[in-house]
C-alpha cells in the first residue's frame, strides 16, 4: 500500500519529463495489468488561452518540480459502505433510472 500511495502522491503535482523536458501537472495516475505505472501530464493553456494536449508518461521519467499541489487531493480510501450510500464519487446519482 506504501508503494500505491507514493504513485498516488504525484496527483496534482508540477513535474517535468526527464527525457523530453515536457512540463505540467499530473492529471491521473494508471496502473496497468502488465505492472506499467503512468501519469497524464497536463501543460495547460497557450498564449491564446486554447487547452494543450496532455501527455502519457512513465512515472520513472517525471521529476517534480514544485513540491505543493495544485489542489487538494481526493481521498482514495473508501469503504464498500461509503460508496454504496453515494457518500463517494464523481457525481450525485441519478433520481430515477431509464431502462
Amino acid at each position: 500500500m506504501v508503494n500505491l500511495k507514493k504513485h498516488l502522491d504525484f496527483l496534482g503535482m508540477r513535474v517535468e519529463d526527464r527525457v523530453t523536458g515536457f512540463k505540467g501537472v499530473v492529471a491521473t495516475v494508471g496502473f496497468d495489468l502488465y505492472g506499467c505505472i503512468q501519469a497524464v501530464v497536463n501543460p495547460g493553456a497557450d498564449a491564446d488561452g486554447k487547452l494543450r494536449e496532455s501527455q502519457w508518461f512513465d512515472i520513472a521519467r517525471l521529476r517534480i518540480t514544485d513540491e505543493t499541489p495544485v489542489m487538494a487531493r481526493p481521498e482514495f480510501e473508501w469503504t464498500p459502505q461509503v460508496i454504496a450510500e453515494a457518500g463517494k464519487g464523481p457525481s450525485e446519482r441519478p433520481a430515477y433510472c431509464k431502462a
